[in-house]
């Protein structure tokens, strides 16, 4: 038996198959198409995600953030349980951690027998599935709340997410990027790359020339900024936008030159939530460095 309850949101960008497995509870978010709300899937429906982007095709869907009665409602039901620690999706992406906070505050005197500990991830997608992995791994070993918040509350600045994107319509349509910019960088094949800051923001901080070039950039970034730059031996998570076979050709590229990697690099799917702002064509690579500038 687990000493404490550690949960989760949605945005993690792992399966529900995998999180669930690993006794990791899930607060879901939600999006709008056409008039109607749909609950982020997380894969538990096989046709959910093809169905996604064939509607995107159509429109943007509009995403909504958690408030403090889902997770007074979420907390309540995990609290009857025992002590939980909940790692919420960064605050760089969403203003969800701030509701989070205030329903530990009201439950404070309904269960002041129980521990409720919220951190912001200051992550996104798999960089924050990352940081609930490697939280759910201390836990399984049989460190503390206490223990393993500690250590999330330092580990999430230090997982980097580098990527690119090879389809700038959905940046145009976002309003991320100029309907100019984005015709001339499709023209020219260009491929914007992209990290998330130490405030857990999106910073567009370069652009290359294709998806190689992309892919030769951002193993570079990573040989620079690793734990042990090419000798890095801890975990590595790649997530996609409907474009699996850049993912296929990012992992081995990484498996070519990181040797010692621990385990096989895994790849995943970008979820509703997230893809409804990134649209497809975006790969993203997350690891254990240096603290993100």
């Amino acid at each position: 038996m687990n000493s404490f309850i550690l949960s989760c949101e949605s945005t993690v960008d792992m399966p529900f198959s995998i999180v669930n497995a690993r006794n990791i509870p899930v607060l879901f978010y939600s999006y709008t198409a056409g008039g109607k709300e749909y609950e982020d899937d997380m894969e538990r429906d096989p046709e959910a995600l093809p169905n996604f982007y064939k509607l995107l095709q159509e429109e943007i869907p509009s995403t909504s953030q958690l408030n403090e009665y889902q997770y007074v409602e979420f907390f309540t039901k995990l609290l009857q349980r025992g002590d939980v620690l909940h790692i919420a999706f960064g605050s760089g992406m969403t203003t969800s951690v701030q509701g989070a906070a205030k329903a530990a505050h009201t439950l404070k005197k309904k269960f002041p027998e129980r521990k409720l500990i919220i951190i912001d991830s200051l992550c996104s997608s798999s960089g924050y599935g990352m940081l609930v992995d490697g939280a759910a791994d201390l836990r399984d070993e049989g460190k503390t709340i206490e223990e393993v918040a500690r250590w999330a509350d330092e580990a999430r600045h230090r997982i980097h997410h580098e990527f690119f994107s090879t389809d700038l319509k959905y940046f145009r349509r976002s309003g991320r990027m100029s309907g100019a910019a984005a015709t001339v960088a499709a023209i020219l094949n260009i491929c914007p790359i992209l990290r998330l800051n130490d405030a857990g923001k999106i910073i567009a901080y370069d652009k290359v020339r294709g998806k190689r070039n992309a892919i030769s950039y951002i193993m570079n970034k990573m040989a620079a900024h690793a734990v042990d730059g090419e000798n890095y031996s801890g975990k590595v998570f790649i997530c996609h936008s409907n474009t699996l076979d850049d993912a296929m050709a990012t992992k081995k590229a990484i498996e070519e030159r990181f040797k010692n990697i621990d385990g096989e690099v895994r790849i995943f799917n970008i979820g509703t939530i997230i893809a409804s702002h990134t649209g497809p064509g975006t790969v993203a690579v997350f690891f254990f460095g240096d603290e993100r500038e």
